[in-house]
């Protein structure tokens, strides 16, 4: 049984579900092509890793990953990501700060694509969370493929963007 008060563990709760939200938020917004909502869920810059998909870790300034993102998954016809099986690990040093791990099932359709119409990304994330004084926001995605499926040649992918220079 938790030693913290009742407030503590409260606020644990809430915390959990307001960062469960979030990482669903990010998902989610891509899928709508909102990209205002989507820059909402982050902090500025923000460390993108997505180096096992091609694109290298580094701290980007959240407008140019955001630009970059909406560039390449715009282009699909409909697209379908799924965030789930989250596991939300809070700072043992720092409250304000937390890990979410989830799932990731990454499903993009283009119609009448040469070579195929789908493509599937399977694998999950890792997002770093900061809590500021608008809530929650993720402060890094790491991504891990586990498996890809069908045709990742479907569009004609933007030049990544580059990291922020120091």
């Amino acid at each position: 049984m938790s030693t913290d008060s009742l407030e503590a563990r409260i606020q644990r709760i809430e915390d959990r579900t307001a960062i469960i939200d979030l990482v669903v938020a990010y998902a989610v917004a891509i899928d709508e092509g909102d990209w205002t909502a989507f820059a909402a869920t982050m902090t500025d810059p923000v460390h993108i890793d997505f180096s096992e998909a091609g694109l290298p870790a580094a701290d980007f300034p959240r407008d140019r990953f955001v630009g970059f993102a909406s560039g390449v998954l715009d282009g699909w016809t409909a697209r379908q990501h799924i965030s789930p099986n989250h596991r939300v690990v809070f700072d043992e040093t720092d409250p304000d700060r937390a890990t979410c791990y989830s799932y990731m099932y990454a499903q993009h359709y283009k119609k009448d694509a040469p070579g195929g119409d789908f493509y599937l990304m399977r694998g999950s994330y890792d997002n770093e969370l900061v809590r500021t004084p608008d809530g929650w926001r993720i402060t890094g995605v790491t991504q891990h493929v586990s498996w890809l499926e069908g045709n990742p040649n479907a569009l004609e992918q933007p030049t990544p963007p580059t990291p922020q220079q120091p």
